[in-house]
């Protein structure tokens, strides 16, 4: 009954509030993307498009505002790679393997693009960027609690498990992705009760990881620990921090979860079935992009994989399916969408920089920390039909545009345009 009430005030109430605050419309879309209530409480929400109901709200009310403002600065490229990305994906679709599969999946993307690329139009201020952070932190976080109850109720077991279309791998990679978010949010907010939702979060999406049995979600994990490592701030309070975290996840790695992890390196003739069905697709992907490099068509993989003598079924991997598919103009895309992000943010993070706002600078590693998680597990899984890495790009990309435009004097010299260097002053060497 909670879940009903919850889905039915947030989609509605939402969807009248996005008209006149499109930010609000925003948050509701995320969170109902995340949860996706109809599956979360199925026995109590009945089928219906409550998020499709919020995003027409929502980007009505962004037409209203104007389609917000395109200053974009530093994040230019980043948005105008994703809208590149999508024109390639529309341009491919009709000349796909199949038309069906290719264009099949268009409306899924699109309801993740325009929501990004108005984001990143439309915040205009690091506290909308914290709520949004805090919705998807919490959102996830509560996704977690629910796998952690059914986990230890015995409703889910190893990899016999699946949620929104996505197996083990595909939600373990999905809590990598916000496991960042969430830890650099607990080390920088402000109250004690703040950092231990936000902790407390990070350790049930860690413990998902763990469960899940996903070697790919697992070395994502470690990923994400060792940039995050290399990010944090060189105090002994953030150390401690860190060392705690480690040491709860040693204590949640069991023996067969360390035995699966370490599965991931054997070679040649230890390595089991589904290792040398995955490098046997790497290959295959790799010899489609040199046969056809711009691509068989979005989705369309599995069509092509018997051409290899594989079966047909996702590649593996989500960038060389993604090239494959989408021939390197997408992989181009795409690889600057994700690569300007962490490139461009990670000059926030230096001791170098003085800018407006501290947060700049923690928004920045928590974004390089949960990107860098992603990028790398998904290499082990083709998951490039989730939502959420889009979301941390879009708040990269936000956090870029806010220190371009920062109206202080102590930002980057290169990060504004030669109209606004009025406000700069050269950066300390």
């Amino acid at each position: 009954m909670k879940g009903l009430i919850f889905t039915y005030v947030m989609a509605y109430g939402g969807s009248v509030l996005s008209l006149f605050r499109p930010f609000v419309g925003l948050l509701v879309y995320i969170c109902f993307a995340l949860l996706n209530p109809e599956q979360l409480w199925f026995w109590a929400v009945p089928r219906g498009n409550y998020a499709r109901i919020v995003a027409v709200s929502f980007l009505i009310g962004w037409a209203f505002k104007g389609f917000g403002d395109w200053r974009l600065g530093r994040a230019t490229g980043i948005v105008y790679s994703l809208i590149a990305f999508t024109v390639i994906w529309l341009l491919d679709a009709p000349f796909a393997r199949s038309i069906d599969l290719g264009t099949s999946g268009i409306e899924s993307f699109l309801k993740v693009a325009l929501p990004c690329i108005a984001g990143v139009t439309i915040i205009d201020s690091v506290s909308k960027l914290k709520t949004l952070i805090w919705v998807i932190v919490l959102s996830q976080g509560f996704l977690a609690y629910e796998f952690n109850q059914n986990y230890y109720a015995g409703l889910i077991s190893d990899s016999e498990w699946s949620f929104r279309g996505l197996d083990n791998n595909g939600i373990a990679i999905v809590m990598d992705t916000s496991v960042g978010l969430a830890l650099f949010l607990g080390l920088h907010e402000e109250g004690w009760l703040k950092k231990m939702i936000a902790f407390g979060c990070a350790g049930l999406m860690i413990h998902v990881v763990l469960f899940s049995m996903s070697r790919g979600g697992m070395l994502g994990l470690v990923i994400v620990g060792l940039v995050s490592f290399i990010l944090l701030p060189k105090q002994p309070k953030h150390y401690l921090a860190f060392f705690l975290v480690l040491l709860l996840v040693l204590r949640l790695a069991g023996p067969s979860v360390r035995a699966e992890f370490l599965s991931s390196f054997a070679e040649g003739e230890k390595r089991d079935g589904s290792s040398t069905t995955r490098i046997m697709h790497w290959k295959a992907c790799v010899q489609s992009v040199l046969k056809h490099p711009f691509g068989v068509g979005p989705d369309c993989w599995p069509l092509v994989a018997p051409e290899y003598g594989l079966p047909a079924m996702e590649a593996h991997t989500t960038w060389l399916q993604l090239a494959a598919e989408m021939g390197l103009q997408g992989l181009l895309a795409i690889g600057l969408f994700y690569g300007l992000t962490i490139t461009r943010l990670w000059a926030l993070t230096s001791k170098r920089s003085r800018l407006a706002d501290p947060w700049f600078a923690y928004l920045a590693r928590m974004v390089i920390a949960s990107l860098s998680g992603f990028i790398i597990s998904a290499q082990f899984v083709s998951v490039e039909g989730i939502e959420l890495p889009y979301y941390v790009v879009m708040i990269g990309a936000t956090t870029l545009k806010l220190a371009t435009f920062a109206p202080s004097p102590t930002t980057y010299a290169w990060f504004v345009p030669t109209h606004h260097y009025a406000n700069v002053v050269r950066v300390e060497n």
